[in-house]
């Protein structure tokens, strides 16, 4: 009985040992989804707190070794969006950044008539005004400008940065925050799918560094009255797609993530150069991916 139980302890013990080099074998890029609620720092936190405790990588272990699993994401998704989020895990982090640049599309259903300080549906109304003079071919009409290289004021709660603190915690502190100034963006398409007063939904592929929220409330100002996000779904992310690449919850385990890894990399012509990527950086990348 005691070599029965013995035996199973010891294949335990070696199952376990097998999924954590597995675990930290892993390397490259994959695309998870993200639901509208949590922060992206958050999913985050969860894939990893799961893909550990599948390994038996216990808590002590990870205090002691913080970066004892490389983990980080392909650029921030707004907590009220939902969406394909680029995950980077082992060398793969030191490819976040030429996602973070890389094109990107959403689906957003914006609402005339409102405006409200976060530039979506959680914050505020701030402003309202009339909509019902707006016609389809009016909206049609005014997307060709916001079409190319723009430039674009990015939203006050945003996660960017003033003095080492998000803009967003800084206004939800009640602090004065001054608008960034308008920067250079990219918007490769833009075209409406649906209108229906005082709803419309669009279809936006754009560059790094762009904000839909700031795409719909600009939209709004330009027809004479006001406008806000109600719903953003993020669904291309470089050669990421929603529909084909990003793994939802069920699907996070060490083993599905290794198919993932090895689908997704096929979807790079520069592959090789994870071979060839440099170690320096690395912990500084992660962290900053991990956009903390």
């Amino acid at each position: 009985m005691a070599e029965k139980v013995h035996g199973k302890l010891g294949q335990g013990m070696a199952n376990a040992a097998a999924a954590a080099a597995k675990l930290l074998s892993l390397s490259g890029l994959f695309a998870v989804y993200k639901p509208k609620g949590p922060t992206s720092a958050s999913v985050l936190n969860q894939l990893k707190e799961k893909l550990l405790a599948e390994a038996g990588i216990q808590k002590c272990a990870r205090k002691r070794k913080k970066q004892i699993l490389k983990i980080g994401h392909g650029g921030t998704l707004d907590s009220a969006a939902a969406g394909v989020l680029v995950v980077g895990i082992g060398k793969g982090t030191k490819m976040l950044s030429n996602i973070l640049a890389g094109s990107k599309k959403y689906l957003a259903i914006g609402e005339l008539g409102k405006a409200t300080d976060t530039l979506d549906a959680t914050g505020k109304v701030t402003e309202e005004k009339p909509y019902d003079q707006i016609t389809k071919e009016d909206l049609e009409r005014v997307l060709h400008k916001f079409t190319g290289d723009i430039m674009q004021v990015p939203p006050l709660y945003s996660a960017l940065k003033r003095d080492g603190q998000r803009l967003s915690s800084l206004m939800k502190k009640g602090e004065a925050v001054e608008a960034k100034p308008a920067r250079p963006v990219t918007v490769y398409s833009l075209s409406l799918q649906n209108f229906q007063p005082p709803l419309f939904t669009l279809d936006v592929e754009c560059g790094g560094g762009f904000y839909v929220r700031s795409l719909v409330s600009d939209i709004g100002k330009e027809l004479s009255s006001c406008a806000n996000v109600q719903e953003l779904t993020r669904t291309k992310q470089g050669p990421f797609t929603l529909e084909e690449h990003a793994l939802h919850e069920d699907k996070w385990t060490i083993d599905e993530i290794a198919q993932s890894l090895e689908h997704c990399m096929s979807l790079f012509a520069v592959e090789p150069s994870l071979k060839k990527l440099k170690t320096e950086h690395s912990e500084e990348s992660t962290v900053n991916c991990e956009d903390k």
